[in-house]
């Protein structure tokens, strides 16, 4: 038993932080890191969100400002969600996100990437991500991607990088690459929300955005378009077919709840891989560090080291902001 142990010692490589930091296999590095942002028509100064600790909806002046501030901490990387004045179930006006993308290309140029999130449950009086069949029973596939096409090419024509669809109608991804392409904007990006759970963990999201689905309609949540917490396998086939359509990253939402998803879908396709640590994710962390059950920054790096474990290339975090300084502090 005593020559066992000598053998088979493992503290060695845990006796102090050198060691460890040479025998670790995840490295995180906040170039991989996203940092969302919401601009927001309907106010007239930044403005906390009250259920999303640190993160705020800006008017586009104000965007501007934090992005500038972000860039000061490293960040280059951004998702935008747009919050339109107005709601309306046809007719969409997309001006106002389309002007605040004009802004960002005219301040930082190509300085700086961005993602344009694509859906309509901000727009929607019902909060669904498309639009309803006569009586509100339904949503409609068809006839939502022919206009969530539609809002990708102008938000190309606007000046964003990226196009990431969150709609979860099908065949969306083959919509938007072609009417890419045919407009001569085949060099942007796709980053299909391609493995889009429905999922508890978006409430505080939905309440940036306005968008909790059920309002003046008979169907309440969006299980009839997100992938099933227990059926993995759909998530799975729904990547490969978001890759095969056209897609150039990939993305699983929520992050923490379906690690195994991350690992399974960077296991079968090898493709670029974006996991999103969503609103209810991050919140329930800043919570615990506000009632002092966790040490915040450790807490934030422990779930991104967990994320990255499984497989994910990218990090879409709303501590992004933070992920320079806390990673160069990370204790091994």
């Amino acid at each position: 038993m005593e020559s066992q142990s000598y053998f088979n010692n493992r503290r060695r490589i845990r006796a102090n932080a050198h060691i460890r930091e040479l025998a670790s296999s995840v490295y995180l590095n906040h170039k991989e890191f996203i940092q969302p942002l919401f601009v927001d028509e309907s106010i007239n100064a930044r403005t906390p969100i009250s259920s999303l600790n640190e993160v705020n909806s800006d008017t586009i002046d104000s965007l501007l400002l934090q992005i500038a501030s972000d860039i000061k901490f490293g960040v280059t990387k951004f998702l935008l969600f747009p919050v339109p004045l107005k709601k309306s179930n046809n007719n969409f006006d997309f001006s106002f996100v389309l002007k605040a993308y004009e802004s960002i290309r005219a301040n930082f140029g190509d300085s700086i990437w961005v993602a344009a999130d694509v859906c309509l449950c901000a727009y929607t009086s019902h909060g669904h991500c498309g639009v309803l069949n006569k009586n509100k029973s339904a949503v409609l596939n068809d006839a939502s991607v022919k206009i969530i096409a539609d809002y990708a090419l102008q938000l190309a024509q606007a000046g964003a990088d990226c196009i990431a669809p969150s709609d979860m109608m099908d065949g969306r991804i083959h919509a938007i690459r072609s009417i890419l392409n045919e407009n001569g904007f085949d060099n942007k990006a796709i980053m299909s929300y391609s493995a889009k759970f429905s999922s508890q963990f978006y409430g505080p999201f939905r309440d940036a955005c306005k968008s909790t689905p059920g309002k003046d309609c008979l169907i309440t949540d969006r299980k009839t378009y997100q992938s099933s917490a227990f059926n993995g396998n759909d998530a799975i086939l729904s990547t490969i077919r978001d890759i095969e359509e056209g897609a150039d990253i990939v993305m699983v939402k929520p992050a923490l709840a379906y690690l195994d998803i991350i690992q399974k879908i960077k296991q079968q396709t090898a493709f670029p891989l974006a996991a999103y640590h969503v609103s209810g994710e991050y919140q329930s962390i800043e919570l615990l560090a506000q009632q002092q059950l966790v040490e915040r920054s450790n807490a934030h790096v422990e779930v991104w080291t967990a994320i990255k474990r499984a497989g994910a290339d990218i990090i879409i975090s709303y501590a992004a902001r933070h992920a320079q300084n806390w990673i160069k502090e990370i204790n091994y």
